[in-house]
């Protein structure tokens, strides 16, 4: 008798059980409870008392009696349904219609079943090809960058070669026909009677598999400049762009195990993480980041991490794809965001700083309505009431996007209190410089000449502002930034210890801290803050974080991104011209032997501290440097 699940859709029996969360489902048989990102309970198959029944995303297991399966078994097990009954049931709770089992439908499957096994011969036929000679300057490719044989194995990485026929001739003793080679978008059929072509030629292959670990469809990169660089399997029965991901198969695994999930762009992408130890990396296949794949990400965590390339066009995806989630986000569903630095991705960071340069970036990875908000204000000029409004209107739109109603209220309320904070700033520089510009007109007119003209003697100088309070309030703010976020202290303590504190509060408080740091059971503000009380430095405390003119910086709430720009900027300041022309040779010299993105950052801040100091802009007081 015909197995009765062979005569349904795949696709339909697929999406059934995306449809079907299964926590709910074997919760109305059995209590369970979270476990880490999973769920636990007494088996409801077999009489226990410590739970060792465990529910996934898409299976459950009992290491108690050994049941297993889907949520179609879970139905025919506990309700004693056949199969057919289980699939009714289920498609009903998920509004689904069970498509009518037909001849047509069957045959529709075999053939199905006959190209998976097309597609894992073809696999190992490019993947046999990238080892012999004609393969050679494939591999070469690969190990140049950076993967290892072992991970090129692992991701059956291939070479289809330039010669016509030659994924025929590879899979012609499989007894595979040349319309299954068609239908499987392997060969294109060609018109007038002319033989098929070969679809990928002269391309590095990278093979596509589905969430159940079987090849569907593959990528294909060509070496050198040629374009397009890239080239994705045709839409065939197997293999949808828009549902799948590359590496799905390998991030459900390591999610299982805890690995962060991280969508990034490209293929490459994705092995470097997987071999540097980040097990959840996924891309999409040659489109933006759909519904169907945020869909796929989210029941693998319910925080996934986009970290896509640092350029305009990284920025352009990183906006698409979450603009496509905003109707998305409810629940537990939510989104963080990597943004690289300028011309990095995750292979060439992995490469030129290691994996501690990622890790770090993916521990402290804002939640996405911070960086979309970041990214709508960069280019734009606030000191207008029209790009001030049409900035509004822009927020409004993705707040308006948002089906679920707290997260709505959440985000919106975000969005308001950043915006007023950010138009604060405006407003106050606008000030200073409009304050800058009068007295430069002012010393420079024939009206300031007037009382040396009339009275032939010359005006006396204004008394110039004294450097000793600016730098005092400029020690101030740097050292109420390392108070309250002291994690900064592993890469700033060393450069802290050299400056030239004025006397009093702020050197005491420097002293405490860096004997502090060594031995910290904990680095946190309250730890630090606690040390400090202990050491009889209530006061210099209080004067550190005396409200009155302290930077967003020094705020529990900011960003880290925002506390080492506000970090530096004031430590840049309080560093003396000839110091800083020393540090900056210095970053120089090591941006050229490590090319290292955070070396380029320092050279950069380092530059514009002194372009300021040559500009006479930080002779103005300390008030200005908070802003």
């Amino acid at each position: 008798m015909a197995d009765p699940a062979m005569a349904l859709p795949p696709a339909f029996l697929d999406e059934l059980r995306a449809r079907t969360p299964l926590p709910g489902l074997v919760g109305r048989k059995t209590r369970l409870a979270k476990s880490g990102r999973n769920w636990k309970g007494c088996c409801p198959f077999h009489g226990e008392k410590t739970p060792s029944f465990y529910v996934y995303d898409d299976h459950f297991h009992c290491f108690g009696c050994g049941a297993h399966g889907d949520a179609i078994a879970f139905v025919m097990r506990a309700e004693g349904a056949a199969f057919p009954e289980a699939v009714e049931r289920l498609a009903a709770e998920a509004g689904l219609d069970v498509p009518k089992p037909s001849p047509q439908e069957a045959a529709r499957e075999r053939r199905a079943r006959d190209l998976h096994a097309v597609m894992a011969a073809a696999a190992e036929a490019y993947h046999r090809r990238l080892f012999l000679p004609e393969g050679r300057a494939a591999l070469d490719y690969l190990l140049k960058r950076g993967l290892t044989e072992a991970t090129i194995r692992a991701f059956m990485l291939g070479w289809a070669p330039s010669g016509r026929g030659a994924i025929a001739a590879d899979l012609r003793g499989e007894d595979i026909t040349e319309d299954q080679l068609v239908e499987a978008g392997l060969l294109r059929p060609n018109e007038a009677g002319e033989p098929a072509r070969d679809f990928f030629y002269a391309r590095v292959m990278f093979p596509i598999r589905d969430r159940r670990g079987r090849v569907i469809a593959f990528g294909g990169r060509i070496l050198g400049d040629g374009q397009p660089k890239y080239v994705n399997s045709p839409e065939t029965p197997l293999f949808r762009k828009r549902m799948g991901l590359y590496g799905l198969d390998l991030a459900r695994e390591g999610a299982f195990r805890g690995a962060p999930v991280i969508a990034v762009e490209g293929y490459m992408d994705v092995i470097a993480l997987h071999q540097a130890g980040f097990a959840g990396a996924v891309a999409p296949l040659g489109t933006a980041l759909t519904a169907e794949q945020l869909e796929e990400l989210w029941r693998l965590s319910p925080k996934p991490v986009l970290c896509f390339d640092g350029d305009a066009a990284g920025t352009r995806a990183l906006l698409r794809a979450a603009e496509t989630a905003l109707p998305l986000l409810e629940g537990e569903k939510s989104l963080a965001a990597v943004r690289l630095p300028q011309g990095q991705d995750p292979d060439s960071l992995i490469q030129g700083a290691g994996r501690g340069a990622f890790d770090s970036l993916l521990g402290s990875a804002p939640d996405i309505f911070d960086v979309i908000f970041d990214v709508s204000r960069e280019g734009i000029d606030l000191r207008s009431r029209e790009a001030q409004e049409g900035w509004q209107r822009k927020h409004d739109a993705w707040i308006a996007a948002i089906a679920d109603r707290p997260k709505r209220s959440s985000v919106a309320r975000l969005f308001n209190q950043r915006r007023r904070e950010i138009l604060r700033e405006v407003e106050s520089a606008d000030r200073r410089k409009g304050v800058r510009r009068d007295a430069l007109r002012g010393r420079g007119s024939i009206a300031s000449a007037l009382p040396h003209l009339v009275s032939g003697r010359r005006a006396a100088p204004r008394p110039a502002i004294s450097a000793g309070p600016v730098q005092a309030e400029r020690a101030r703010m740097l050292l109420a930034i390392v108070i309250r976020h002291p994690w900064l202290l592993p890469q700033v303590e060393e450069g802290l210890g050299l400056l030239d504190l004025p006397d009093g509060p702020a050197t005491q408080l420097r002293a405490a801290i860096l004997a502090w740091h060594p031995g910290a059971e904990r680095v946190d503000s309250e730890g630090l803050i606690a040390h400090l009380a202990q050491c009889t430095l209530h006061d210099a405390v209080s004067w550190a974080l005396s409200p009155g003119g302290l930077p967003l910086a020094a705020g529990p709430g900011a960003l880290p991104g925002e506390v080492e720009e506000g970090y530096w900027h004031f430590f840049l300041r309080l560093r003396g011209e000839a110091e800083l022309i020393e540090d900056q040779q210095a970053a120089r010299r090591i941006l050229a032997e490590t090319n290292d993105p955070a070396a380029q950052r320092r050279l950069i801040l380092l530059s514009e501290a002194l372009d300021a100091i040559r500009r006479g802009e930080v002779s103005a007081g300390a008030p200005g440097d908070a802003a």
